[in-house]
């Protein structure tokens, strides 16, 4: 598959998850999930999907709490896209600690 193809694709799951998240996080005040980054194997049998989750401290219980909801997340996803793709490729998440990295560096720098 053409990697213009597979760009568009992870795109739209980055959009469409990210509004599953926001709307799925507003029943919790003081959460923000954020997908910073959908990556999506050729035959679109997985997606690995990046997450941010504000406050950092509470990043790896959310993270546990998504994975546990996956099927669920997954049917939502195919819910929004079953227009555009065919098949729905398989979800997993990793937590993206890119931010706190930088705010640590930043930190370090400022010593």
């Amino acid at each position: 598959m053409d990697n213009k193809r597979l760009s568009k694709i992870e795109r739209l799951i980055q959009k469409e998850l990210g509004e599953i998240f926001l709307r799925d996080a507003k029943s919790l005040p003081g959460l923000l999930i954020s997908v910073t980054n959908v990556r999506v194997s050729p035959d679109l049998g997985i997606a690995r999907v990046h997450l941010s989750i504000f406050p950092s401290d509470k990043g790896t219980e959310i993270l546990e709490s998504i994975k546990h909801n996956t099927k669920t997340i997954r049917y939502d996803l195919g819910q929004q896209v079953r227009t555009q793709l065919r098949k729905i490729p398989e979800l997993s998440f990793f937590l993206d600690d890119s931010l706190d990295y930088l705010e640590n560096i930043d930190r370090l720098l400022k010593q």
